[in-house]
């Protein structure tokens, strides 16, 4: 029977979450995390939110001695440690690149040595770039990137070879990845370490490709973070949100509760092995009326939101979940509907202080010209 589990990044917005659901099943948790100032703010401190029942090892996910120190005793692993951010990861590609698949190779070094019984890796919605599609005939279509041309006029839509308008429906674990960024391309690469060594370990791997994840805990102060936390900084400092495009994109938005219920079932379910999992919502909105319901939770509906009118290099136009693989194997069934979810979080940001970094963030890329 497990017992202690490892959770590399734990002491972050996910990862804590799980933390939790894990002790309040019995289990121990150890969690390995270096307390990076972008999420976690310059005093190196443990989180307040981390349960006082996590053994916290403080240490960087590519250092060797700190990794195998890490999986001493452990009997399972979650994989969560990444550089996160599409926006980002187009300039600091030598960072991301070493973070994400330099420190999953580190970590699964140290397991070839001492195989644990199961990994459950966190993978992204962002590697399949856009969604799948169906075109006006009727058939299903993998969307394809829109070329730069198109993106300058200004026409956002995902289109066919011969110019017609694409409709989005929900994107299976079938589709085939596209890797639209850096980001992108480590989060697969992560996911595809992971099941390959593992089953070459005798090790039960499963991935798990996370949707827009939202919730209390999220780094407010990080301009490269979930669009929900990005769009509560702004607010919470009278600023209106920045929506890139039209604000017409789609995307799932999905609970963190949900989140840590479905890492727990990855963990437990014995069919789970061997297999990739989308976790979202099931449902989905728009981002311009993810920013509204945003403001209505916050009570700050005076302040409208700013339609930029650019792209974003390595950002798609629409993709969310088609859960029913979770559902069927896992018993994965998300519970917390997206106005529940947004009054919660809006608690949780009372009182809370965020520093506004997303315009000068966005002057890092248009200067790097990586919006169009």
């Amino acid at each position: 029977m497990l017992q202690k589990i490892l959770i590399t990044g734990g002491a972050g917005f996910v990862g804590s979450h799980v933390a939790d659901e894990l002790l309040e099943r019995g289990y121990k948790v150890r969690v390995l995390d270096n307390l990076s100032p972008q999420v976690h703010g310059d005093s190196g401190e443990r989180p307040e939110y981390l349960s006082d029942d996590v053994e916290l090892v403080v240490g960087d996910i590519r250092d060797e001695r700190i990794v195998r120190r890490a999986l001493k005793g452990v009997d399972a692993v979650y994989h969560f440690a990444a550089a996160v951010g599409v926006g980002q990861s187009m300039y600091r590609i030598a960072e991301y690149t070493s973070i994400n698949g330099g420190g999953t190779a580190v970590l699964l070094e140290a397991l070839a040595e001492r195989p644990v019984e199961r990994l459950i890796v966190a993978s992204s919605m962002s590697i399949y770039g856009e969604g799948l599609y169906r075109g006006p005939d009727g058939e299903q279509v993998e969307g394809r990137e829109r070329p730069l041309s198109q993106l300058r006029v200004r026409d956002w839509e995902v289109r066919d070879e011969a110019g017609r308008p694409l409709i989005p429906i929900p994107t299976p674990e079938t589709k085939r990845p596209a890797l639209p960024s850096v980001y992108a391309m480590n989060k697969f690469q992560q996911e595809r370490l992971c099941l390959t060594v593992a089953r070459a370990y005798n090790i039960e791997a499963v991935g798990l490709r996370f949707f827009n994840i939202y919730g209390p805990r999220q780094a407010l102060s990080n301009p490269y973070t979930g669009v929900l936390a990005i769009f509560a900084s702004r607010f919470l400092n009278g600023q209106p949100p920045m929506i890139n495009e039209d604000g017409l994109q789609q995307r799932d938005f999905v609970n963190v509760k949900d989140i840590a219920n479905a890492c727990r079932l990855a963990l437990e379910v014995p069919e789970a092995a061997d297999h990739v999992f989308n976790i979202g919502s099931g449902r989905h909105f728009t981002i311009r009326q993810i920013a509204d319901k945003m403001a209505a939770a916050l009570d700050c509906e005076d302040i409208a939101p700013e339609i930029t009118g650019c792209y974003r290099m390595g950002d798609i136009r629409n993709c969310f979940a088609d859960i029913s693989l979770a559902r069927k194997v896992l018993g994965y069934s998300p519970k917390v509907a997206l106005d529940k979810g947004l009054r919660e979080l809006a608690q949780w940001l009372e009182g809370r202080t965020a520093i506004d970094r997303v315009a000068e963030a966005s002057r890092e890329l248009a200067a790097r010209g990586l919006t169009v």
